[in-house]
């Protein structure tokens, strides 16, 4: 039995501009069988519409289903949803291609030393790295933190790679690509003997600062730490020395504690560390992975079906 109504429009939230060309992403929408509109704060809700967003607002409560078109929807709140009677959903699970193949790019530019040639090439300089530096990822071991969709995209590619994939997560069902499946509980275990160490996970009171200095004590020296989780994952001053005292080889980040990234960050000047300004899922085609994933929840919604991503 149907308990709410059918959607007969979609409001775009200007926010959206954050991170999509909101006249793009409104085009997306064209064939869609419900009319479609970009609107700012001044707007008001009722429960045959539906919000797509960047950002909370208060009047979203009284709209009839929201999406954050973030995968991350922390500044929602998910309690206020619920008792108000109004679905949230996110974008989750769209990202596995896309934040992989950064994941992927900061691995082999470490192996390969592509980020030192760039930077020698900016100076006109013949630059030959030391005999034993570089290095094939092939045979090397990887540990992925966290197997969801970007975990997965991450592991699959390391393993067509040639590398040895080990995978934490609580759940032993086996995952492809990976060869050793261990729980979270088993952490220093897994990082110990790998060459890359990759986070994927979500911040949670659990994951906060699960990398710090003990982790980092027993990484290989030759190790690298790859972030596209989120930043407090990482305890970033204990990542800092352990870099500057060379406990790891280097690090390649797309996220960070504090963001934009401070300019003071001694970050900014290490040599072995890649850092990109939280972009992993940055690609020109990104507004149309957002919108396939709204028209199918706005197929079902009408049909009266469970949401996809639903967070509240």
């Amino acid at each position: 039995m149907r308990d709410h109504e059918r959607l007969s429009q979609l409001y775009i939230h200007e926010s959206v501009s954050n991170v999509i060309p909101q006249d793009a992403f409104t085009s997306a929408f064209d064939e869609t069988p419900i009319e479609v509109e970009l609107v700012g704060d001044e707007k008001t809700y009722g429960k045959s519409d539906a919000v797509a967003t960047y950002v909370p607002r208060e009047a979203f409560l009284e709209a009839g289903w929201v999406h954050c078109i973030r995968a991350g929807y922390d500044a929602f709140d998910t309690n206020a949803y619920e008792e108000a009677g109004v679905p949230l959903t996110n974008s989750t699970g769209i990202h596995g291609s896309t934040v992989g193949e950064l994941a992927l790019s900061f691995m082999l530019s470490f192996a390969r030393l592509t980020h030192r040639y760039r930077e020698h090439q900016t100076q006109s300089h013949w630059w030959t790295p030391p005999y034993e530096r570089p290095f094939t990822i092939e045979n090397e071991r990887v540990c992925v933190v966290g197997l969801g969709t970007i975990g997965e995209a991450i592991a699959t590619r390391c393993d067509a790679l040639g590398m040895t994939v080990t995978g934490v997560r609580r759940s032993d069902d086996p995952v492809p690509g990976v060869t050793d499946l261990v729980s979270p509980n088993r952490l220093h275990e897994a990082i110990e003997d790998a060459r890359f160490v990759v986070l994927t996970v979500p911040h949670t009171p659990t994951t906060e600062g699960m990398l710090s200095d003990a982790e980092f004590e027993l990484m290989r020296e030759d190790a690298y730490v790859v972030n596209v989780a989120r930043g407090p994952v990482v305890d970033e001053d204990a990542l800092i020395t352990a870099l500057e005292e060379n406990e790891i080889a280097g690090a390649g980040l797309d996220v960070f504690e504090t963001e934009p990234l401070p300019e003071d960050s001694p970050l900014w000047d290490l040599d072995e560390v890649l850092i990109s300004p939280h972009k992993g899922s940055a690609t020109n085609r990104y507004h149309l992975d957002i919108a396939s994933l709204i028209k199918e929840n706005i197929r079902r919604y009408q049909s009266d079906d469970s949401l996809k991503n639903r967070v509240a």
